[in-house]
């Protein structure tokens, strides 16, 4: 199979539809990142670092949380210029959520791991009172041993999903804080085809209720809990797993029933391998993509504007049907992905090649993490403060 390569430029050089690097006055490596709009949009690091644009990238103000300059903020989620969550990953009292409601000129510090082995791996909201943070197993009093989930009902406080409501963790087994992309939920379907304020939507929001999480090391599993949380069932993939350093990385849904997982091994970035799948059954079932070679995928999601189409292209046939009419409705590809290897992103619009679109050696310019506009496109961040936009 033959890749198209693009190679990154300057955004001076750029043709308008190009793809974009974006200076972030930074050398901490980033691996959150969360666009709000085109404007809008945050980005999380090392050393207690985040990130804000409000110029559509021009601009990156990187700051330090107070009393956080140890601290890795492995996850961002945000949803104005002023409001946002992050999230740190590391052993115990390193394990912490934080918020802000005035653009960081002030944090609150919510959460704090009272375990000394919890350690957070990532972090997702359905809107800014509701939220969940998956973190490794922990045993219980019983010696069982269950993956930490927590959640939110009012975005201050967050509370334990209970043991006895999660299905038991391999020994060895967890999840990767490696792009704060191993949770997955959904967005409201009714954004696509309603106004933002309308009360469909506000209505599609508060029933939406997956979330989903991926996990890694002596196996390859997808959970699901459609109640958010209070109930899970537990998948199999047949994703390259058997190794701590295995299993996946990134997983999302386009809609409840179809979505994607991407991972393999990190400390093997180049290694082809069964790296990238795709389900149609919501994660009860999952089959392996025929792209080969592939590589290390840290990062994927769908590009926000196609899924937006097809959702659209798909309510007005239904419509339509229940009004016992026919329809010619201009036919809309069904998916685009953005997957992110270490050193490349692919633009993947199935069943065409991706293209691959690599960094210039000579940059020294790598990636972790993607967020996608809602107008379209992706956000990339990476190590020494690697930030791209890919229209």
């Amino acid at each position: 199979m033959r890749f198209l390569t693009s190679v990154l430029l300057l955004s001076t050089a750029l043709a308008q539809s190009g793809p974009r690097v974006q200076l972030s006055h930074t050398t901490e490596s980033l691996r959150g990142v969360s666009v709000v709009s085109r404007q809008v949009a945050w980005a999380s690091g090392t050393h207690g670092t985040y990130l804000r644009t409000i110029d559509s990238g021009i601009t990156w103000t990187p700051t330090q949380v107070p009393g956080a300059e140890a601290l890795d903020f492995r996850g961002v989620v945000a949803f104005s210029a002023d409001e946002a969550f992050l999230m740190s990953s590391g052993l115990g009292d390193q394990a912490r959520i934080y918020h802000t409601a005035d653009a960081g000129k002030s944090w609150q510090l919510q959460f704090t791991s009272p375990n000394p082995k919890g350690f957070f791996d990532s972090i997702a909201f359905w809107d800014p009172k509701h939220g969940v943070v998956v973190g490794d197993p922990l045993p219980d009093n019983s010696g069982k041993l269950t993956f930490e989930v927590l959640l939110t009902d009012d975005g201050q406080n967050w509370h334990a999903v209970p043991s006895s409501a999660l299905p038991v963790a391999i020994q060895g087994e967890g999840s990767f804080a490696a792009s704060n992309t191993c949770i997955a939920i959904l967005n409201s379907p009714a954004e696509v085809v309603a106004p933002a304020s309308s009360p469909a939507v506000a209505e599609a929001s508060r029933l939406r209720s997956d979330v989903w999480f991926a996990t890694g090391g002596p196996v390859a599993r997808v959970l699901h809990s459609p109640d958010r949380g209070h109930t899970w069932e537990v998948f199999d993939t047949p994703i390259w797993h058997g190794r701590d350093s295995t299993g996946i990385f990134s997983i999302a849904f386009r809609d409840p029933l179809h979505g994607v997982i991407a991972g393999g091994d990190y400390k093997h970035p180049n290694d082809d391998g069964d790296n990238l799948a795709f389900t149609d059954d919501g994660g009860k079932h999952w089959t392996l993509s025929p792209l080969h070679p592939q590589a290390f995928f840290s990062s994927v999601v769908y590009d926000r504007s196609v899924n937006a189409a097809a959702l659209r292209q798909q309510a007005e046939e239904q419509a339509a049907e229940a009004k016992g009419k026919k329809v010619r409705v201009k036919p809309v590809a069904p998916q685009r992905l953005f997957i992110v290897g270490q050193d490349f992103i692919f633009d993947f619009r199935p069943p065409s090649n991706p293209e691959r679109i690599s960094a210039k050696k000579s940059w020294g310019m790598q990636f972790n993490a993607a967020s996608p506009y809602p107008e379209g496109g992706a956000l990339i961040v990476g190590p020494k403060g690697s930030i791209a936009y890919l229209p």
